[in-house]
């Protein structure tokens, strides 16, 4: 009972001190799993004396927290936000890793010495982008739904090919000649399994009359849990599985739709907490000088060769001008799914496999600094950032779901066209208003004659039919004024 009591007690502490974490990370500017490694690190051999060490128990853990994150960035993608980006992101998680592969296997295999097996294997590892980075970070960027919308789905859905990638380099097995057909295959499974959960998953919640609320989102949550199972039974793409039940779910009319998003967003910080805390515990500082050179050799070659190549070549069918190639390129984010995944050749026995995750570890540390911090100041130079993006507002009491209505926020920011315009020429969609504005601190309803000004913000009601096109119009009107349509702004 002692035992339990002390290791309740130290993840509560760990807990809270990570809550607080996020708060300090905003403010110093560093993503906050930077803190969270730190803390496991801390916690670990080298400070405090904690000795963790397996790495089977911190594989399995850290593929029950990806889950758990996918299913978090599944349920709150909207797929009016995200279809026009489809393609793209679709070529983002599967031509760009292949590119990626290459590029970084080649090039380590000649500057590091490296066979080529091993080579490719830490192109494989290092190709992969980090879901609980991109969705966290670029959601509160202000960029445009195109580029936020491919981005997310290359983060949601590159962790299935990268991960069947790695399992096939670092078997002992021979890579045969039908290996292309089993990547296709699992893919194509999962993404089925997963579509079809998400439809049965939705339709049995719309038709279910839980006793509680709170059951709601524990079914939503188990439903997509079940999907990575079953994607995994059936030899299939699990991560691939969990992603597309969880995006149709999201998608779909839910009972307590808001109460559920508001629970796997938590679920999804704790996930993330839980995982990075973990793998900073996992990991032993005194072994990353040994790594140095190695881990910034491929640093340099991932960030400033094979992504932008890889992106360059994704991108080139949908003639994707040259700025928003260059956002794309830089962010590349990396967190724990490479360090998870580099977990899988030491559980194998790979020799060399242990310097692997200790480059690893050492490169998402100093990528994160890199990346992390220059990210806005990047996107704000290529003037890719609408600080009038509308952003949902999550409300965790309210009738909304009965009512079929959401809640957008707009900020009109410094330079914005929205200054200047009167309510009656905002013209937003039938079925969507502005309820509120808040300028100078205070509150009031507007009027026809209301008259739009730089700091306002507005709270805008809006049905689900009519929420896409309100969001077109207020870019449209951010980037070109009242006059948008005749200039033949649409806002998309």
């Amino acid at each position: 009972m002692g035992d339990v009591t002390v290791v309740l007690g130290i993840g509560a502490a760990v807990l809270l001190i990570s809550v607080i974490a996020v708060r300090v990370s905003i403010r110093l500017g560093l993503p906050s799993l930077l803190l969270y490694l730190g803390i496991g690190v801390l916690l670990g051999e080298s400070v405090l004396g904690i000795n963790f060490d397996d790495a089977g128990l911190t594989q399995s853990l850290g593929i029950a927290a990806l889950v758990l994150i996918l299913t978090e960035g599944g349920l709150t993608t909207r797929w009016h936000a995200v279809k026009s980006s489809l393609r793209l992101g679709v070529a983002l998680s599967t031509v760009a890793v292949a590119v990626s592969v290459a590029v970084t296997g080649t090039a380590l295999h000649y500057l590091l010495g490296l066979d080529w097996r091993m080579a490719l294997l830490w192109g494989a590892v290092l190709s992969s982008t980090d879901a609980a980075a991109v969705f966290s970070v670029l959601r509160s960027l202000g960029v445009g739904p195109r580029l936020t919308g491919a981005l997310e789905l290359e983060s949601g859905l590159n962790d299935a090919p990268v991960y069947i990638a790695v399992v096939l380099l670092a078997s002992a097995d021979r890579i045969s000649w039908t290996a292309p057909l089993l990547v296709v295959y699992e893919l194509a499974a999962g993404a089925l399994i997963g579509v079809a959960l998400g439809w049965l998953g939705g339709a049995g919640l719309r038709r279910a009359a839980l006793p509680a609320t709170g059951l709601y989102p524990l079914a939503t949550v188990a439903v997509c849990v079940l999907a990575y199972t079953a994607g995994d039974l059936a030899h299939a793409s699990g991560f691939l599985a969990t992603y597309v039940a969880a995006l149709v779910l999201g998608n779909a009319r839910l009972p307590h739709r808001a109460d559920t998003l508001s629970f796997a967003e938590g679920l999804g910080w704790l996930a993330q907490i839980g995982l990075f805390v973990l793998l900073g515990l996992y990991a032993s500082p005194w072994r990353l000088l040994d790594v140095l050179f190695p881990a910034l050799v491929a640093g340099v070659v991932v960030t400033f060769v094979a992504r932008p190549l890889s992106v360059l070549l994704a991108a080139l069918p949908f003639k994707v001008p040259w700025r928003e190639q260059a956002f794309l390129s830089w962010s590349g984010l990396r967190g724990a799914v490479p360090i998870v995944f580099a977990l899988i050749p030491v559980i194998q026995g790979v020799e060399g496999a242990r310097q692997l995750v200790d480059a690893v570890f050492l490169l998402v540390i100093v990528l994160t600094i890199v990346q992390g911090t220059t990210l806005p100041f990047l996107a704000r130079r290529l003037g890719l950032v609408s600080a009038s993006e509308p952003q949902e507002v999550q409300v965790d009491s309210s009738p909304l779901d009965e009512l079929g209505a959401e809640l957008l926020q707009v900020h009109i920011q410094r330079g914005s066209k929205l200054h200047g315009v009167y309510m009656t020429e905002l013209r937003l969609p039938g079925g969507a208003t502005v309820s509120l504005v808040v300028r100078s601190g205070k509150s009031f309803t507007p009027q026809p004659t209301t008259r739009l000004q730089t700091g306002d913000q507005l709270l805008i009601v809006t049905t689900e039919e009519a929420r896409d096109g309100a969001e077109r119009r207020i870019r449209a009107v951010d980037r070109a004024g009242r006059y948008a349509r005749w200039k033949g702004e649409t806002g998309d």
